[in-house]
């Protein structure tokens, strides 16, 4: 693990949460993005060496949608960069976290992405994401 990619925060919202955040952050976001294999538009912001990642759902069939409607909006996951997502997904495996999608699929910002879950984390949800090469 190289360090906390991004935070992920579920929002019912996102041009309100932009606006929140936008204040702030005292900044706008650098990337909006609508990931359909997720069924998100996703925001990113700057803060220093960390990026936050707002996501709304694009339906309420979405899982982020689910979310809020569960437990509100608010934190959802956190996402840690990794040089080899393939390597990070057999070594977590073999220690025994539950990987939610073995084969990492494309996701925001041109990277790979995979989730461990919450059941094996102390019910946080994690992410693990690669750049693209």
């Amino acid at each position: 693990m190289k360090k906390i990619e991004h935070i992920g925060i579920a929002v019912a919202n996102l041009e309100q949460a932009n606006k929140l955040y936008s204040t702030i952050l005292n900044s706008k976001p650098y990337r909006i993005e609508t990931v359909e294999s997720e069924g998100v538009i996703t925001s990113f912001f700057k803060c220093k060496d960390t990026n936050i990642e707002l996501l709304q759902g694009i339906d309420e069939k979405s899982a982020i949608s689910k979310f809020i409607k569960k437990r509100g909006e608010g934190v959802h996951h956190l996402a840690f960069e990794v040089d080899d997502i393939v390597s990070e997904i057999k070594r977590l495996k073999e220690l025994g976290f539950e990987i939610i999608n073995e084969k990492p699929k494309k996701g925001a910002g041109n990277k790979l992405i995979c989730f461990i879950h919450p059941k094996s984390t102390n019910h946080v949800l994690i992410e693990l994401c690669q750049k693209i090469k």
